[in-house]
């Protein structure tokens, strides 16, 4: 099981955590084309610990992105894992096979070793062509950090689940799945716009494939995101008692930009017809602040609401919000 930090532990090392981790938002960026926007999502959202749906076309560089960030953490061996999902894809392949031994002593136990519940760092491409039993088993995963062995409830160290799809189905039985994933951002193709940049990148890139060279390698380390983020709980946790790091969203989410948030949250629910849940509001404060705290230092200003961007749940809403979102930060 992962250590759990204090606040004090981390207090001292919070400038340098925030530098390297931000190291890896600036440096990532360059291998690829017109992808900024969703590096810096990929950073923000695995410092929140919240999952993160990447959309597009094959070709448009979302497996890329994931594997050369898991890198660019220092994640290795059994600490990173992906898989391409199927409607035929059955748990054993995501959380182990049946251990066959000790299912003849009664026992229902799963060699979870290389699997998901091993992770720290978990990929899943086409997501949302999961069966009912991947879909269950991922929706437990996902909400609680867990899995079941011989019937008891397993706690898992994962930090960050990306998931990536060529298209979002609207079927009702995927609606939990999708609703997990607050933040959607589409990898688009870059070769009408970009061109020139896209053969000079990606040549490069293919270079140091084929010399087996990661200049993206080690930026920082997975652990960097895990002390950064004790310390904002800590910040979120802590009670109105005067102490540093106190708890007053007033401090830390100034009037004016929190009324504007609640102000783009119903506009885009009246006038675009876009679901915001309960669960998701939460999810995008906590996700806005995460943004703050590790962009500028803490404070929300006008410009974090920018991840509002990203709320949309349809294909074909995710320019209109995007759109929408900007006209109303530069009121």
């Amino acid at each position: 099981m992962r250590h759990t930090y204090t606040f004090e532990e981390v207090k001292s090392e919070v400038e340098t955590l925030r530098k390297r981790i931000n190291q890896v938002r600036h440096h990532l960026a360059q291998y690829f084309v017109n992808k900024d926007d969703l590096v810096d999502l990929m950073v923000i959202c695995t410092l929140a610990q919240e999952p993160l749906l990447l959309v597009g076309k094959p070709g448009t560089a979302k497996s890329d992105l994931i594997v050369k960030f898991a890198q660019a953490i220092g994640l290795e061996g059994e600490e990173y894992f992906e898989y391409m999902l199927t409607k035929f894809t059955e748990p054993s392949e995501i959380i182990g096979p049946i251990d066959i031994n000790q299912l003849k002593e009664g026992r229902y136990l799963r060699r979870a070793a290389g699997k998901l519940p091993q992770c720290r760092v978990a990929f899943l491409d086409e997501i949302f062509k999961s069966n009912s039993a991947i879909l269950n088993t991922l929706l437990t995963i996902i909400n609680e950090r867990k899995y079941y062995q011989d019937g008891k409830p397993i706690s898992i160290d994962l930090a960050m689940l990306f998931g990536a799809t060529n298209e979002i189905p609207e079927f009702s039985e995927l609606g939990a799945l999708r609703d997990r994933f607050t933040l959607k951002i589409e990898s688009e193709s870059v070769r009408e716009t970009h061109f020139d940049e896209l053969l000079e990148k990606g040549l490069r890139n293919e270079t140091y494939k084929a010399f087996q060279q990661r200049p993206w390698e080690n930026l920082c380390n997975l652990e960097d995101f895990l002390k950064l983020k004790a310390y904002l709980d800590h910040i979120m946790a802590r009670s109105g008692d005067g102490k540093e790091g106190q708890n007053d969203r007033k401090r830390y989410f100034p009037d004016e930009v929190y009324a504007l948030f609640k102000r783009i949250i119903k506009t885009l629910e009246k006038e675009d017809r876009i679901e915001i849940s309960d669960r998701k509001i939460i999810k995008l404060y906590k996700l806005i602040r995460t943004r703050a705290f590790l962009i500028h230092g803490g404070v929300v200003t006008k410009e974090d609401l920018v991840l509002l961007r990203y709320v949309a749940d349809r294909i074909q809403d995710f320019g209109p919000v995007r759109e929408k979102v900007d006209t109303l930060l530069r009121l």
